[in-house]
């Protein structure tokens, strides 16, 4: 099966891709590699907004992430000419959570985006991941993650 029919199967339909809000590119390519820049979380086409810990549990949180997901891999197929199927392999994954002091749960929050990777890319997309707790991300959106991919 394709990743166009895990896709498909799972009623999901990539959206255009996000321009840049500040100085920077989507994506950079350099070797096999494709390095994607941060990608916020959005709910009705506007940032995601709110607090972990504060106004926004843990399972939204990992709706916001997985909504995420569907944005890079947008942003991926841009990088790879149109064609997902030069994905080799989800390298590694960043997610910062917009979260209270307290708040603990932001692995938690970041299955979001590394189970739909997995439920698309099986397993090209296990990869390596590092889930922060920050103060605050552009925006004051929720959940922001970045994205490294080899291609062919």
């Amino acid at each position: 099966m394709s990743f166009y029919d895990k896709l498909k199967a799972l009623n999901i339909e990539l959206p255009a891709v996000a321009t840049p809000a500040a100085a920077y590119v989507m994506y950079v390519q350099s070797g096999n590699t494709v390095f994607l820049s941060g990608h916020i979380a959005k709910k009705d086409g506007k940032p995601w907004v709110g607090q972990l810990g504060k106004n926004i549990s843990t399972e939204e949180g990992k709706l916001a992430a997985r909504g995420v997901a569907i944005d890079l891999i947008a942003t991926l197929q841009a990088a790879c000419g149109g064609d997902l199927n030069r994905v080799q392999r989800i390298v590694k994954v960043m997610s910062l959570v917009n979260s209270t002091g307290d708040y603990t749960e932001q692995h938690l929050v970041t299955n979001g985006a590394s189970e739909l990777f997995g439920e698309i890319f099986g397993a090209q997309g296990v990869h390596a991941r590092s889930a922060f707790g920050v103060a605050q991300i552009p925006l004051g959106a929720c959940v922001e993650i970045e994205l490294i991919a080899e291609i062919k």
